[in-house]
């Protein structure tokens, strides 16, 4: 059962996919439409959930699912990364490239390869106070907190020098 993303608890469980660029106008409507048909069905084992979505940035789709109503199952998750997939065929979008990082530079999304990360670093395309889309985030209180932060503060202070960190 479709509820809007705004009054879900900060506990909702959330799954971020990751476009490869931005979404046209058409391309975002027909998002919307399919997920909000989807979540409004969304079920596990039969039993209705209480879930909604979200685009952000016009380039991230976020799915949610509010564990206190109904908890997810394996079922429920796979049925949700089918209507995902089929976004992402229509639309070539790349929701499941996990090689490829974003980050927010000024009012833009910038999408830096994995293995490009080191390179870019150097270039000074990025660094320890650029900002970083944390796609691993599990909940919609994280969204709100810890979803857009330093890269200092991500994983990626991996790749920066250890005088910085």
């Amino acid at each position: 059962m479709f509820t809007p993303f705004e009054s879900l608890d900060k506990s909702a469980r959330i799954w971020i996919y990751q476009a490869g660029r931005k979404f046209s106008t058409s391309e975002k409507s027909t998002i919307s439409e399919t997920l909000l048909a989807f979540t409004q069905s969304w079920v596990v084992h039969g039993n209705p959930m209480k879930t909604s979505f979200t685009i952000l940035e016009d380039q991230f789709i976020v799915l949610a699912a509010d564990e206190n109503y109904n908890e997810a199952s394996g079922c429920s998750i796979d049925s949700s990364v089918r209507v995902m997939r089929q976004l992402d065929q229509q639309f070539l979008l790349g929701l499941f490239d996990r090689a490829n990082v974003a980050f927010r530079k000024k009012s833009e999304t910038e999408i830096i390869p994995l293995p490009e990360l080191g390179r870019a670093l150097a270039e000074g395309r990025w660094n320890q106070d650029t900002l970083f889309f944390n796609n691993v985030i599990a909940t919609k209180g994280q969204l709100e907190s810890e979803w857009i932060l330093p890269a200092k503060r991500s994983w990626l202070k991996r790749y920066l020098p250890k005088t910085v960190v």
